[in-house]
């Protein structure tokens, strides 16, 4: 038998309560690993000057950090800042290249990141590990006698993003690219301080975002999109932890490419069927379908802002429901932490009323 959505399982105050104060520590965590890192021996990586790449190996959150590390330095980085999620590194890392590998808190590193690792020795690239105290990736740094950031505890069941990212975003910055201040990092750390008021179990769905998200999202197959770096990530972080956290399917975007085929869904087998009455409810109904959900950015210029308002149009002319989340207007990465937080928060709120445990990781490690 199919889970139902229960809406009524948003307001027990111990539904998912232990995932929710995970997602409500990521301000002490992004803090405390800021910390770490700046006190980690880090010179050895800008020994030979600015390396030729950064290339950054993780699974699940851990491997996202790169994509947010990415996504915070923009397009105007000078070296490429690329995330591998594979077998093997790419033909071309060498040792004009930094390659860190990522641990996730839980302490779980598949074989093929820590393979990756051990390659990225080999070849002598320059090394970073990054991970929870005493992971596996610290050994391999050791051995190397390559600089490691530690934070945290292994085997830690709340995996953030922020403490991985906040170690990136510092490598970053010893290697001489222009990354965040510390006064981002604090503008950051109060937003997900905010994200923890404002979407917590405490506040009432009426008037908490993430819950309401969390049931407009119920029977829907979301279309997230976006259209910059950080709205894109954010997108793409969004599908992620739909499935970690909820398992449940989300499918990602970006415009101007969302108007050219993913939009497209509107009118196959999961589109709507015309505008809808107020009073359906496609929960009950048994049917799903899209939901685009846009994600916003004060930085995406007028073209893309045309092109997301006539993808949201076209969804309404459909009978596609449409749901709009906007990043803060701020810097690169207090914008990210906002719809980062949003979506921790509502994944888990997903996760609780479909009766879910959204701590059931699902991460196979041989």
């Amino acid at each position: 038998m199919a889970a139902e959505f229960d809406e009524s399982r948003l307001d027990d105050p111990e539904a998912g309560a232990e995932a929710l104060r995970g997602a409500a520590s990521a301000a002490a965590r992004l803090r405390a690993a800021r910390t770490a890192a700046a006190e980690a021996p880090l010179e050895v990586l800008s020994r030979d000057g600015r390396p030729r790449s950064i290339v950054v190996v993780g699974a699940g959150g851990a491997g996202f950090a790169g994509e947010v590390l990415a996504a915070v330095l923009g397009a105007g980085c000078p070296i490429p800042v690329v995330t591998v999620c594979d077998y093997r590194l790419p033909g071309w890392v060498g040792g004009n290249d930094l390659v860190a590998a990522v641990a996730s808190a839980t302490g779980r590193i598949p074989e093929w990141v820590h393979d990756c690792a051990v390659e990225a020795v080999r070849r002598g690239c320059r090394f970073l590990a990054v991970g929870p105290r005493d992971n596996g990736l610290a050994a391999v740094a050791e051995q190397a006698r390559a600089p490691a950031i530690s934070f945290g505890r292994v085997g830690d069941p709340a995996d953030t993003v922020w403490e991985p990212a906040a170690a990136l975003l510092t490598a970053a910055e010893r290697v001489g690219l222009a990354a965040p201040d510390g006064a981002a990092y604090e503008a950051a750390a109060a937003r997900l301080e905010q994200a923890a008021v404002d979407y917590g179990p405490g506040a009432e769905s009426w008037e908490n975002e993430a819950k309401t998200a969390a049931a407009d999202l119920a029977g829907s197959l979301p279309l997230v999109c976006g259209a910059t770096p950080v709205a894109e990530t954010a997108a793409r972080y969004f599908a992620s932890r739909m499935a970690a956290v909820a398992g449940y399917p989300a499918v990602c975007g970006r415009a101007p490419g969302v108007l050219d085929d993913r939009i497209a869904f509107v009118d196959g087998p999961f589109g709507g069927t015309g505008p809808r009455s107020i009073f359906d409810d496609p929960v009950e109904d048994g049917t799903v379908s899209v939901r685009l959900v846009l994600l916003r950015d004060p930085e995406e210029g007028a073209a893309a802002g045309c092109d997301l308002a006539a993808a949201a149009d076209t969804a309404r002319d459909r009978g596609v429901g449409v749901t709009e989340f906007s990043a803060p207007e701020a810097g690169a990465m207090e914008r990210i932490a906002g719809l980062i937080a949003l979506t921790d928060y509502a994944t888990v709120y997903v996760a609780v009323a479909y009766g879910a445990d959204p701590l059931a990781h699902t991460l196979v490690v041989r």
